[in-house]
This record gives C-alpha cells, structure tokens and sequence, in this order.
C-alpha cells in the first residue's frame, strides 16, 4: 500500500506535476470519506459538484476561506477518494467519484447530500 493522508486513507502517487494523486476504489476507506463530508466546507464543495452534476473548476466553487484554505479542502476530498481532480489546460476539473462511492457505500452519498439539502432548508427557515 502507498502513503496516507492525515485521515488514514491511501494516497497513489501522481507520475507528473499536472496528474494529481486518486486512491483506487479498492483504497477508498469510508472512515475517509466521512472525515471528508465531515467539514461544512467540503460539504458544501460537494454539495456544489453534485448539483452542478458534471466537472467544475475550483474557480467556480466559491467558499468564504482563503485560496490556501480552498485548496486544503479540495485536497483532502480527493486524497479520501470523494473528487477526482484532473487539469483540462490550465484549469483543475473536479468531479465527485459517484460510481466508486455507490459501488463501496450504497446510498451513502445520497444519504449524505439529502441530509445536508435538509439541514440547509431548517437552517434557512428556523
């Protein structure tokens, strides 16, 4: 097994500069996964990519932390294997790794975003 993460979860290697390292669907653990979904900020990014149901660029999710901080962000939910990033030119595409979330954890990621869809309307309207 390779490296891991602050979270525990496997890391692969990237081979150059512009291919950034993914976990395997087999190295995806679900305690990384619910360390990832865990941070309102990542909640939120994945919430974003959900709705947009293709790949965004980081540029168009926009969070109230620093670009240091989006960064981290971004960062640990693909290295727990939620998000798989790629460069499209000069951009960064992010897209949530559904089929390899569904096929390891059934219905979690629905679960997950349901909740967060009702959490958000009962905070909107106390």
């Amino acid at each position: 097994m390779g490296a891991t993460d602050d979270s525990g979860a496997a890391v692969t290697t990237a081979t150059s500069p512009r291919e950034l390292a993914h976990p395997a669907r087999d190295e995806i653990r679900l305690e990384g996964v619910l360390h990832a979904l865990s941070d309102p900020m990542r909640l939120r990014v994945v919430r974003e990519l959900a709705a947009a149901g293709a790949e965004v660029s980081c540029s168009s999710i926009e969070l109230p932390v620093t670009k240091s901080t989006t960064t981290h962000h971004f960062r640990v939910l693909r290295e727990c294997g939620v998000i798989r990033q790629v460069y499209r030119g000069t951009a960064k595409m992010n897209g949530i790794r559904r089929a390899d979330l569904d096929a390891l954890f059934p219905g979690l990621l629905d679960t997950v975003l349901s909740a967060a869809e009702n959490q958000a309307a009962r905070l909107e309207n106390p």
